[in-house]
């Protein structure tokens, strides 16, 4: 192939990588969070699954289908003064195998004084050979509460597939009154399969979580560990400096989904959002 052939392929390629955002900003009139501003570019879309008990919620869909190597994908939340918002996804989102670049996935969320976001997006389920890079940054008033949870499946089960190969890094970073609170970056590259296998890692487990809590305290770990007993994988949770964080593995996407479901019931953040029930 000459060269002139090859840099034409990349040039297509690169032309049919989704570009995609959706930014939502929520305020709140007459007592009530509404939508304040939308904006949605590419295949990302949000919708609003009308009346629902608490925190308005806020359903995310990617109308491609999944996430394929080099795809920029971009979620801004901002939540005005006192606005509740609970976001999830409309189903699990999957990252395909690609021998090209890797995808990116950015959120951010800025919240005003006495805002509350709960994030419940459902699974990521990585293809073997995949190549995704998550970043998270939050930016949050000294009075506003957030509960970030992110699950991370490695290999479709229904497909014997395990992820022996890929890339998968998960870089998060939340401010509290302009100050760092709370920073974390989790990475993954090459032979996956391998360092999941490490006891140190996973333990062989193919089901991660990590559920972020501010405020939390002695009391939020005191109640998860309550219910210590009906986890079907591995949980964890420790306090300090205001917040909570609790880390999941478990075998398999469903262990997890109980587990998640287990913890959240345990502090109190029912009802889930319904397309979880479904």
């Amino acid at each position: 192939m000459r060269l002139a052939e090859t840099d034409q392929i990349g040039e297509v390629f690169a032309a049919n990588r989704a570009r995609a955002e959706v930014c939502l900003t929520m305020a709140v009139r007459r007592g009530a969070t509404v939508r304040s501003r939308i904006a949605e570019e590419g295949s990302l879309r949000v919708r609003f699954p009308g009346a629902c008990a608490g925190a308005k919620e806020a359903v995310l869909v990617n109308t491609a289908g999944g996430i394929a190597g080099g795809d920029r994908l971009r979620i801004a939340v901002t939540l005005e003064d006192g606005a509740r918002l609970v976001v999830t996804t409309a189903a699990a989102e999957k990252a395909y195998r690609t021998d090209g670049p890797q995808a990116a996935v950015a959120v951010t969320a800025t919240l005003g004084a006495d805002a509350e976001l709960t994030w419940l997006p459902q699974e990521t389920i990585l293809f073997d050979r995949a190549r995704l890079a998550r970043r998270v940054e939050v930016a949050m008033a000294p009075t506003a509460r957030l509960l970030f949870a992110e699950t991370v499946i490695f290999g479709r089960a229904a497909m014997g597939e395990a992820v022996r190969y890929g890339h998968f890094s998960d870089r998060w970073r939340v401010r509290r009154n302009g100050r760092l609170v709370f920073a974390d970056h989790f990475r993954l590259d090459g032979a996956i399969a391998d360092r999941l296998g490490e006891a140190a890692v996973a333990a062989g487990r193919v089901a991660l979580g990590t559920v972020l809590m501010i405020p939390g305290n002695d009391d939020t770990v005191a109640a998860v560990r309550a219910v210590a007993d009906g986890f079907r994988g591995e949980a964890g949770i420790s306090a300090w400096n205001g917040l909570a964080l609790a880390r999941l593995a478990a075998a398999d996407g469903a262990a997890l989904r109980h587990d998640l479901v287990l913890l959240l019931s345990a502090l109190g953040h029912a009802p889930l959002p319904r397309l979880w029930l479904s």
